[in-house]
């Protein structure tokens, strides 16, 4: 026989385990004694035995090592084996049960004396947190009332800094002012009034000249605002001088004045009269006229209310809208002008006339099929990058091809074209629409109709119906910029939320007839904007051309004007439609930061579709975009308005005298501006680790031509009052938020401002913001900055820090509340840096809070 025992635990024998006392270590091993077998204790001396089993052996005796009687019975094979279990199981029990039953009154001992403890310890920190939220409450309470007894008198102060928006305000009106009555060569103007003087032709020529040199030097040498026109007849046999007006016009006194409707009507009427123009001439002239559209959007977006009045606004818009129609329209005249003569500058190898003009502003190319051959019915304009695919039917037919890329977008309503202005509805008592309905027309023409309508000159001079109605749009709550006084009682109703969207504006597409497929084709234009300009593809009719008849050029003249060439799209041979394929390129000074939208204008909705438009390839290396055309319509590439949006980052901070830096990190691009006084610099736009739109950068402007240039190069970081709808970022209250810009534009000279994870976390009542002083060029350390939460009404310094794990509004030991973020900084900020806020100028704070207002950082970050 085996057994074996362990501590505690018993004799076991084959595989049962027998048990002896606690404590007891039973090991046995196999031993011999007097012929029989044996076990006895591993290590005992020899003869003790634990139990024997042999003939003659009736007992079996059982000890321990101790010594113990255990057993005391006859060996009697599974008997024996039974009765040791049993004891050993009984022995268990005693012992177990001895041991559970102290183990678990301690266990309820000491449990219940922990729950003691635990609950006067609970006691004594509810305490002590009721004591702290008292004391709390206490130093609340006072710091409230010192806020209270303090706010009229910090709002005072801040009131005497705040006259500085009034100061910058004052000295733009009086420059504005002062340009108007800048010296030229005829003096001083501040109106203009035209003398128009009839000579007939029976006049002598030397006396004709005479009395136009008398009134030139009349004219020349006065101080009042006089321009003379003069109409001469010619002689009978068709000889004599002519005096041309628009050239006197512009050398005795420049562009006209666009605030002056005498002289921007004498300026128009004078173009529109002059017909004979070429391309060439067309943009140069056409500088003069986008110089005027500029003035005027910038009279329209930045003057005061009580700078121009209503009647004055919807004045400028309708000289923008004519602007606009008288532009096209010469272009319009210039390519007929162009098309009479096509047949003198064909191209020796096709026999085909291609030619293209461009400048900064206007790329024109044209191609006339003169030759007609179906061989030659593909054209790409080396010179542009752009270039089509006819359908055989076109190539056999006399058609003129004219893609007239403008860098402007003059298609669009007005309300579109200057986002900084509210839509509104148009007036009832608008004139009747020009453009025509949806008849069935070829697409191409339509657009060219609604435009100008080419072939009917009187409709070129007044803008359609729904033009006008993109002018009546901006006539109301011109949303001034650069108006910011309000009083409390204005500022509190509209402390909401900015730009609240209408319940029109909702929706992102306008429900069409045809449900919601005939909607999804219409773009959302608060969404995707033009970027690049405007393309204008054409098919014109071509004009009889100049045949040579022995030594006479003979040329039959249509007095019809430029004609759309009547294309409807047929079928292919292979059965599919028709297409036209147009190829462009991509501006240089523009950035696509995805593959644009190709859309078409539709005149009669005034709305960019999506739909006609086919087999769209975009080549980013090669920055062109091919795709097809059912017919030929006005495109542009569009792109979405706030992909660049939320911020992920932005900061304002000095580095001069009157001159700081603001960073901005966008989705695609980090932008960096320098301002110095009443101007701002693009320092540079990085993306993707490179500098790009370096025609734009270095050049000092104003606030609002930067953020036009930046938004025309497709970098496009100002929200509109739309941009909450296509944003995902909690919105903020206008009071908070315009409070702060104002603040902080006045704090800028001396202090810098920078993003706080924790804005969207306060809610829309208040926002919060990083501020350090900053005095030194180099950049704030992190460990200088602090917390500030503002509501408009109230800032306090927050305990919190951009590393905490959660938000809170605990206020920074030893901090106060304040009226003003300008009281709040001089609490902590040196002597040194309030003098510079004191001494701080007009033009630069205005400046600062123009780039802060149009950015809006605290509510799109």
């Amino acid at each position: 026989m085996v057994g074996r025992a362990g501590g505690g635990g018993g004799l076991e024998r084959g595989r049962m385990r027998w048990g002896s006392k606690a404590g007891c270590s039973l090991v046995a091993t196999k031993v011999a004694a007097g012929g029989e077998k044996a076990l006895r204790l591993k290590g005992a001396a020899e003869g003790r035995v634990i139990f024997c089993v042999g003939p003659g052996v009736s007992p079996c005796a059982v000890v321990c090592c101790c010594g113990c009687s255990v057993w005391n019975q006859p060996a009697g094979g599974s008997d024996f084996v039974a009765g040791m279990a049993l004891w050993v199981q009984n022995r268990k029990k005693k012992s177990n049960g001895k041991t559970k039953d102290e183990k678990s009154k301690k266990r309820r001992d000491r449990k219940q004396k922990d729950k003691g403890e635990a609950q006067l310890q609970a006691e004594q920190e509810e305490a002590e947190r009721l004591e702290k939220e008292r004391l709390e409450r206490e130093h609340l309470k006072k710091l409230e009332e010192k806020y209270q007894g303090a706010r009229e008198s910090e709002l005072a102060e801040l009131n005497s800094l705040e006259q500085k928006f009034l100061s910058a305000q004052q000295w733009k009106m009086d420059y504005r002012e002062q340009a108007k009555h800048t010296e030229k060569k005829c003096g001083q103007r501040e109106a203009c009034l035209v003398i128009r003087i009839s000579i007939p032709y029976t006049l002598p020529q030397e006396s004709r000249g005479i009395v136009i040199s008398d009134v030139q030097e009349f004219v020349c040498t006065q101080h009042s605002p006089i321009v003379a026109l003069f109409e001469v007849s010619g002689n009978a046999d068709g000889s004599g001088w002519e005096c041309n007006p628009w050239e006197h016009y512009l050398s005795c006194d420049g562009s006209p004045d666009p605030t002056v409707p005498q002289e921007m009507n004498t300026f128009m009427s004078l173009w529109r009269e002059d017909q004979d123009e070429g391309v060439q001439l067309v943009m140069e002239k056409g500088e003069v006229v986008l110089k005027l559209i500029e003035k005027l959007e910038f009279l329209l977006l930045e003057a005061s209310p009580n700078e121009i009045t209503e009647e004055q606004r919807v004045q400028y818009q309708e000289f923008i809208l004519q602007l606009q129609v008288l532009l096209h329209q010469k272009y319009n005249e210039a390519t007929q002008n162009l098309l009479k003569i096509a047949s003198m500058y064909d191209d020796s190898e096709t026999g085909n006339m291609h030619t293209v003009i461009k400048d900064k502003n206007t790329t024109f190319c044209i191609w006339v099929n003169l030759k007609k051959k179906p061989r030659f019915k593909t054209h790409m304009f080396q010179e542009a990058g752009h270039g089509f695919d006819l359908p055989k039917s076109l190539a056999l037919s006399s058609v003129a091809v004219r893609v007239l890329h403008t860098r402007y977008d003059h298609v669009s309503p007005l309300w579109l074209q200057c986002q900084g202005l509210p839509r509104q509805e148009a007036s009832d008592n608008e004139e009747s629409a020009e453009h025509p309905k949806d008849n069935g027309q070829e697409p191409g023409e339509e657009e060219e109709k609604g435009r100008e309508e080419p072939s009917v000159p009187a409709a070129e001079e007044t803008p359609s119906k729904e033009r006008k109605e993109s002018a009546a749009s901006l006539t109301e709550n011109s949303n001034n910029t650069d108006d910011k006084k309000e009083t409390e009682e204005e500022t509190e109703k509209n402390s909401d939320i900015l730009d609240e969207p209408s319940q029109e504006e909702g929706a992102v597409l306008q429900e069409e007839p045809g449900g919601r497929e005939e909607a999804a084709q219409v773009v959302d234009p608060q969404q995707l904007v033009p970027v690049g300009g405007v393309y204008h593809t054409d098919a014109l009719q071509l004009p009889p051309q100049a045949q040579d008849v022995r030594d006479w050029s003979m040329v039959e003249l249509l007095d019809v004007g430029l004609q759309v060439y009547p294309y409807s799209p047929g079928e292919a041979e292979d059965g599919t439609q028709a297409a036209v394929q147009i190829t462009l390129r991509l501006p240089d000074n523009v950035i696509y930061f995805e593959a644009p939208v190709v859309a078409r204008w539709d005149p009669a909705g005034q709305q960019w579709r999506t739909d006609g438009i086919t087999n769209i390839t975009y080549e980013a290396q090669e920055r062109s975009i091919t795709f097809g055309m059912g017919a030929f319509y006005t495109v542009a590439l569009l792109q979405d308005a706030h992909l660049n949006l939320p911020y992920q980052a932005w900061e304002l901070q000095p580095t001069g005298v009157d001159e700081g830096l603001f960073t901005v990190t966008a989705v695609f691009a980090t932008i960096q501006i320098q301002i110095k006084d009443n101007q701002c610099m693009l320092s540079s736009v990085v993306v993707e680790e490179e500098e790009v739109l370096s025609h734009i950068t270095g050049q000092w402007m104003s606030p609002f031509a930067l953020r036009e240039a930046l938004k025309r190069a497709g970098v496009n970081i100002f929200p509109a009052e739309h941009s909450h709808k296509y944003v995902p970022v909690p919105r903020k209250a206008a009071l908070a938020e315009g409070k702060a810009y104002e603040q902080m534009a006045l704090l800028a000279a001396a202090f810098a401002f920078a993003h706080s994870k924790w804005n969207g976390e306060a809610g829309p009542g208040q926002v919060v913001f990083k501020v350090s002083e900053h005095l030194k060029a180099d950049s704030a350390k992190d460990n200088h900055w602090s917390l500030y939460m503002f509501n408009g009404e109230k800032v306090q310094t927050l305990k919190l820090t951009e590393t905490s794990e959660a938000f809170s509004e605990e206020l920074e030991e030893e901090s106060e509340f304040h009226s003003t973020l300008y009281h709040m900084l001089k609490d902590f900020a040196s002597k040194e840096a309030m003098d510079k806020v004191e001494r701080a100028g007009s033009l630069f704070i205005d400046s600062v809070y123009q780039l802060l207002l149009a950015t809006r950082v605290l509510a799109f970050s």
